[in-house]
């Protein structure tokens, strides 16, 4: 994987949650903007494979946003949120493998039909000779 660092950019702002008087002072929530389409360091092809994939972190200006407060330091939300936004990337480029449809085997064929010859057997045992028109 690609280090995307050099093109994001954080924004940072005032965070909720714990922290005291703290939080109503200090910018410790941080937001790292990456602009998908103005990348140099993937191909095309990936580019259009994130923007379908995260098309929902995407903003209309097409900047990838992921934010985090979790901690009380701006630094290690930066921290933080470089790394989602790396692991969301790193995610949306993984091509899943194509699924080949195989043949039932002849065991597990002779296995279903045994089942089904049960089933009905235990079903035919519980009627009565005349269904019950007596």
């Amino acid at each position: 994987m690609k280090d995307l660092s050099p093109e994001v950019f954080f924004r940072t702002a005032r965070s909720g949650g714990s922290g005291g008087q703290n939080v109503n002072k200090v910018e410790t929530m941080a937001e790292a903007c990456w602009p998908v389409a103005d990348s140099v360091l993937l191909t095309a092809t990936e580019k259009e494979r994130i923007l379908l994939k995260l098309a929902n972190h995407i903003n209309k200006d097409g900047l990838l946003l992921v934010r985090c407060s979790e901690t009380r330091s701006q630094l290690e939300n930066k921290q933080l949120a470089l790394k989602k936004l790396h692991e969301m990337v790193e995610k949306a480029l993984r091509v899943p493998r194509v699924r080949r449809a195989t043949k039932p085997t002849k065991a597990s064929k002779e296995a279903r039909l045994d089942s089904k010859k049960r089933d009905s057997a235990k079903k035919e045992s519980r009627r009565s000779k005349n269904n019950g028109l007596d």
